[in-house]
């Protein structure tokens, strides 16, 4: 199938938590990352992002419908962005030219995903709903936390998750719709970020990442995903940043910033 996965659109940062702090004082780091072990202890895919989730979900439904996080849309269901009957009588292609129209002017991450990628996703996510992404910044990295809940998937910079815990609202959204995914062969998605801590361009960068770890052939990529998931004591943040680097993902990323910076 001809569809590519993340169609790039065009579109403020925090702390930085990479690069620098790992190399200058080791000591500070592991610190910071102590309550990684609450991760240790707890069910495979638990996450304090997703207690926040779920703590939310119990207090603002009953009927366990996703939480609202500030600047975020509750229920961001398909047929709130277009008319499904519209559609059925169009082509995979067609349907794709019309997402991307619709998307053009906004300043969003958006895709059209391919049902064999997004079933490999899918399943990937059922026995391994939390990972880790990092995002270059000017000086090192910063790392994020993506927690699945449904077909949706939530993002939090790690840090904040560490010093906010249950507080730590996500950060960015990605809103998966498999609803023509039988009939058509392919599953839209789009996304909403807080653009106090994100921009499009950060945004995209971590959403492509999800292709990178969810839905690689290579078997030494997913087992990261893997590890952080059953074995997160012997989880090596230093291989995503690695993984990240090799792809060549945050290359355009950082240039920018380098130029910005300059």
């Amino acid at each position: 199938m001809m569809l590519c996965y993340f169609q790039i659109q065009k579109g403020s940062s925090s702390l930085t938590f990479g690069l620098p702090l790992i190399r200058s004082d080791p000591a500070a780091f592991e610190s910071r990352l102590e309550k990684r072990s609450e991760f240790r202890k707890q069910p495979v895919g638990h996450s304090r992002q997703g207690d926040f989730i779920k703590c939310v979900e119990q207090k603002t439904d009953p009927l366990g419908k996703q939480p609202v996080s500030r600047g975020f849309t509750k229920d961001k269901t398909l047929s709130s962005i277009f008319n499904i009957e519209m559609v059925k009588d169009k082509t995979a292609e067609e349907i794709r030219q019309i997402w991307q129209q619709y998307f053009a002017a906004k300043d969003t991450v958006y895709a059209v995903i391919p049902e064999e990628k997004f079933d490999l996703i899918w399943t990937r996510a059922q026995s391994c709903p939390t990972f880790l992404c990092a995002l270059p910044r000017r000086e090192g990295y910063e790392f994020f936390v993506g927690q699945w809940t449904g077909t949706e998937l939530h993002f939090t910079a790690l840090i904040n998750i560490q010093t906010r815990g249950d507080a730590a609202a996500s950060q960015l959204v990605l809103y998966h719709y498999p609803e023509l995914k039988e009939e058509k062969g392919i599953v839209l998605m789009t996304a909403e970020m807080d653009t106090t801590f994100l921009n499009v361009a950060e945004a995209q960068c971590i959403a492509n990442q999800v292709q990178l770890f969810y839905a690689t052939d290579r078997k030494e990529t997913y087992e990261l995903v893997e590890t952080f998931n059953f074995r997160p004591n012997e989880f090596k943040y230093m291989s995503v940043i690695a993984e990240l680097e090799q792809s060549g993902l945050g290359a355009e990323l950082k240039c920018a910033q380098n130029q910005d910076k300059t």
